[in-house]
């Protein structure tokens, strides 16, 4: 029953900025600190932000950190991804779970994808 639903993705030239967002449903949205994560094409996923449970806390991979920014609205079950300065290493299809560094539901959504062009 767990939804996740990111978008917001799109091309993007280097130095642009993009804001995700991911849209959750089927648990208690409340309960969990948030991150985003994202895949390169022929790589494993790798975590790029977390959220706290209130929103009140946020860590960031070194890649990204200054950055992205990650937020939450606990009101909308959403959490956001600010994305500014990026460069073409940040191409990926980005995702949103629960949990800390790590993906705590087995149903992934169906990413959005980001391209930077170089």
């Amino acid at each position: 029953q767990v939804q996740l639903v990111e978008s917001g993705g799109g091309l993007v030239q280097p130095g642009g900025s993009l804001r995700l967002s991911c849209a959750a449903s089927g648990f208690v949205f409340s309960r969990y600190g948030m991150s985003w994560y994202r895949q390169e094409s022929g790589k494993e996923r790798e975590w790029v932000a977390t959220v706290s449970r209130p929103g009140s806390s946020a860590e960031y991979s070194d890649v990204v950190e200054g950055r992205f920014t990650i937020s939450r609205d606990n009101a909308k079950n959403t959490v956001d991804l600010q994305m500014n300065s990026l460069k073409p290493e940040d191409t990926a299809v980005y995702y949103c779970n629960a949990g800390f560094k790590t993906g705590h539901f087995d149903s992934w959504g169906q990413g959005t994808q980001v391209t930077v062009s170089s």
